[in-house]
């Protein structure tokens, strides 16, 4: 496979409403979409879904741009092939910036899809025609209103973003809205040693998981947590890469992981990572990060696997904005998202819009 031109777009895409976590807040999400083009006029899509400041992972929207257009998209053009493989392996020198990785290894993705006329699901090994969706509820929302409104649509899975000190009124105030609901809670890594008491309480809740209540490096922490409890943990920002799934896994300071194709550097490692889980007997399951349906493609496509077994955050097109990039929209019926059967990706990027929300772009060409 060859790739003749690479485009990297920042667009900006309005939130129908804030959309809050104890790190920040986000009314407007700015994302990078990479385009990959090959000699035929194929186009594939990825997408970086870093925020604008570092409060998630060390890259940002800017470090990102910057890293693909010196570093990655230049030696994705002196690789000999161009296939996600072999970019996924010529990239392994160049330390860190796995979310830059993603986006442009996303893209050589969908075009080799689109090449070989087959679809991600096939080419990744999926063995799912649909999903199922997980909701994600933001420390704005109105819990009984949005809680109420999501179990008309089937969402089967809700994670209740906490804030340290209020999360016991907040899984109460849950409860007592929807007693039976399946809830998990995601921690951000705000706890600390001397929060395990605190944390050891949340056992009387049977949450599904508690998600990444210590700092990314933490691993010890969470091993001894975890020996102590009987509700599982889950990692999430401390996997960046399958050495640390390995770790958390090995080292037993968790029992689910979450897998984010941008947070581990792209869809080679993210497999990579559901087939060592399998063979450990750990679930894992698909996280999302308030992206467009350029990445909640992506993100389908790997949830086929079959050791994705918990409902991620897969969520319709329309759940946190007015309008998507893709079309038709990603549409959610009761509980489950159908897997897009079509070359690469699966669905269509809707050019006219992408062009109207695209704030700044840049062109590469291989000579």
């Amino acid at each position: 496979m060859k790739v003749e031109a690479v485009r990297i777009r920042t667009i900006e895409l309005p939130l129908k409403k804030p959309f809050i976590t104890h790190q920040a807040s986000i009314d407007r999400r700015k994302l990078l979409i990479v385009e990959a083009e090959d000699p035929e006029g194929r186009i594939g899509y990825g997408e970086v879904t870093a925020f604008e400041s570092p409060f998630y992972t060390s890259e940002t929207i800017v470090t990102a741009f910057h890293v693909l257009k010196e570093f990655l998209i230049p030696l994705l053009f002196g690789l000999e092939e161009q296939t996600p493989a072999a970019f996924a392996e010529g990239v392994r020198p160049i330390q860190g910036h796995p979310m830059a990785k993603a986006g442009l290894e996303g893209a050589l993705w969908d075009l080799y899809g689109k090449k070989e006329n087959k679809s991600l699901k096939k080419l990744l090994g999926g063995i799912r025609e649909s999903v199922k969706a997980g909701a994600v509820l933001s420390l704005t929302d109105n819990l009984r209103e949005e809680v109420e409104a999501l179990k008309l649509e089937g969402y089967e899975r809700y994670k209740l973003k906490v804030r340290k000190g209020c999360e016991k009124e907040t899984i109460e105030a849950l409860r007592k809205i929807a007693p039976d609901l399946p809830v998990m809670i995601d921690a951000n890594g705000q706890y600390g040693p001397d929060d395990f008491h605190r944390l050891q309480e949340m056992d009387e809740y049977g949450l599904m998981m508690i998600e990444q209540p210590f700092q990314p490096a933490d691993f010890f922490y969470h091993k001894e947590l975890q020996a102590t409890m009987r509700t599982p943990l889950c990692l999430d920002e401390s996997i960046m890469s399958f050495h640390d799934a390995v770790q958390g896994v090995e080292l037993e300071s968790c029992r689910i992981v979450n897998v984010k194709i941008s947070r581990v550097g792209g869809l080679t490692e993210a497999k990579a990572i559901h087939d060592f889980c399998e063979r450990r007997g750990v679930p894992v399951w698909c996280g999302g990060m308030v992206e467009s349906g350029v990445s909640k493609a992506h993100n389908l496509a790997l949830a086929t696997l079959p050791n994705f077994t918990i409902p991620g955050d897969l969520s319709s097109s329309t759940r946190y904005f007015e309008r998507d990039i893709v079309q038709p929209p990603i549409i959610m019926d009761r509980g489950e998202i159908r897997v897009p059967e079509g070359p690469g990706i699966g669905i269509d990027v809707d050019r006219e819009y992408l062009e109207f929300v695209t704030n700044h772009s840049y062109e590469a060409k291989a000579t």
